[in-house]
């Protein structure tokens, strides 16, 4: 309720005057049923943009620390976080990470809509980076339709007076639904999640039009706190040359007795 309160009496009101965003292709996110909006990331504002401009209640998954923060105005952040729906996960890794997935999963399994930015963390440079496979796990998860999505001129530019930070015109681009149900059967497959992965990052770099990086934006942000070099390679799209992995039906079984078998089934 209370999401829904701020949303359509505060939060778009004050963006739509504010920021004069545009969107396009809304009519492609599906009115019913769960909805994984993956898009690519270049400002935290596209936390409350895309939300505050669609018509459908959607959630995004938020670290941890901003939920947990004892000050003051970080208590008041944390409440106003859940209270418009954000969830917090833990990206330490491990058992905590998994179980808080499984969380944000269920908004999907409840057939709600979820936010998600696959390169893991906003770009360092403008460019759209390689995207984690965590999208293609919860899309395997819960059937999820895949909705790419473009922010453009999302970038937080300080503002002359006050240096209040500041989207100027910003966009959103909703491009045609993906569904990868003939991989529904793939478990965690790592040559199909890689392919899911890969091909919800062209969509989103063609609707984008940024220039695409074949490495982790996170591996690029680390070298230059560090000082070293980073040689990213950059592609005409992701996971060129890579084949498309044949639909679990499809794969030859292995012999019961074969050492390969086992690991196949391992993994």
């Amino acid at each position: 309720m209370l999401f829904l309160v701020l949303k359509w009496l505060v939060v778009r009101p004050l963006v739509k005057v504010l920021f004069k965003p545009w969107i396009e292709g809304e009519e492609n996110i599906p009115a019913k049923g769960p909805v994984l909006i993956a898009s690519n990331h270049l400002s935290a504002g596209e936390t409350f943009l895309i939300p505050a401009m669609i018509r459908r209640s959607m959630s995004f998954p938020a670290k941890m620390e901003l939920f947990t923060a004892t000050s003051v105005p970080g208590r008041l952040l944390g409440l106003f976080l859940r209270g418009v729906g954000i969830r917090p996960i833990d990206r330490s890794g491990g058992r905590v990470s998994t179980s808080d997935m499984d969380q944000v999963a269920d908004i999907l399994r409840e057939g709600g809509v979820l936010g998600i930015f696959p390169e893991g963390t906003r770009s360092p440079d403008g460019r759209l980076y390689k995207g984690k496979t965590g999208v293609a796990r919860l899309v395997l998860q819960t059937g999820a339709t895949v909705v790419p999505t473009a922010t453009v001129n999302t970038q937080l530019v300080p503002t002359r007076l006050f240096r209040i930070p500041w989207m100027h015109r910003p966009g959103l681009r909703f491009g045609k639904p993906l569904r990868f149900d003939q991989y529904a059967g793939a478990g965690n497959d790592r040559e199909v999640l890689r392919w899911i992965t890969d091909e919800v990052m062209n969509s989103i770099m063609e609707l984008s039009g940024q220039e695409y990086v074949d490495a982790y934006a996170a591996s690029v942000k680390s070298a230059e706190e560090e000082g070293r070099e980073f040689n990213a390679v950059v592609k005409d799209r992701p996971g060129a040359g890579n084949r498309v992995p044949p639909v679990p039906a499809d794969r030859p079984a292995a012999p019961q007795d074969s050492p390969s078998g086992d690991a196949d089934r391992a993994r």
